[in-house]
């Protein structure tokens, strides 16, 4: 069954790169586009697509707006914020209001498919990059880690949570650690119980507000 994709961006020739890149590739389907957020939530409603390619900059509605407006109606598509970092200050806001991943926009093609993927199968779209920028964005307003939380930690779960810093998805944590795919969602749901954080990107600041990641 195909990844059903919407992009949203205001810029024509950006949707029209990634409708390109996505479209030659196998088990993926750019269902819609649109220009604008408001434009976004009713081709969504439309498509129901699993993935949202969201660009954080546009009119009339933007993408911090229509993201809290699918949050809102419990849209069950995965949300990945397209950011460019330099110029976007609303990374943080964007996954308080609870964007799935964040994806350069100038992210190579294979990077693109694969955070797709991911997204869709559920997991974060994190890219070493895109984790250390995030830390470095976050750490300075979330709340930091108590010490006994880590202290919490067995060893092989401090594993999975510094894997998850270097922006690990769960494929290449299990293959890191010789371990199934299921015993690592297991460890990662562990992890985010005992340090208190609701996802994978707030267990990345964590991480590198406890030192266990640099």
């Amino acid at each position: 069954m195909s990844v059903r994709v919407v992009l949203v961006d205001d810029e024509a020739l950006a949707r029209g790169g990634l409708r390109l890149i996505l479209g030659s590739e196998d088990g993926i389907e750019v269902v819609g586009e649109a220009a604008d957020g408001a434009e976004a939530l009713e081709v969504v409603a439309a498509t129901e697509p699993d993935v949202v390619l969201l660009d954080l900059r546009m009119p009339v509605l933007d993408g911090l707006g229509t993201l809290r407006a699918l949050t809102a109606a419990g849209d069950a598509a995965r949300v990945v914020v397209l950011t460019t970092f330099d110029t976007d200050e609303n990374v943080r806001t964007a996954l308080a209001e609870g964007a799935s991943g964040f994806l350069l926009k100038d992210a190579p093609a294979d990077q693109l498919v694969a955070a797709i993927r991911a997204a869709a199968a559920g997991d974060a779209v994190l890219s070493p990059v895109v984790a250390r920028r995030i830390a470095h964005e976050l750490a300075s307003v979330r709340r930091p880690a108590v010490p006994e939380t880590i202290d919490a930690l067995t060893p092989r779960e401090r594993e999975v949570l510094l894997l998850l810093a270097e922006g690990a998805s769960n494929a290449e944590i299990a293959a890191a650690l010789y371990i199934g795919e299921g015993t690592v969602k297991t460890h990662v749901a562990r992890v985010l119980d005992k340090i208190g954080v609701r996802d994978r990107l707030q267990a990345v600041v964590v991480a590198y507000r406890a030192g266990l990641a640099r």
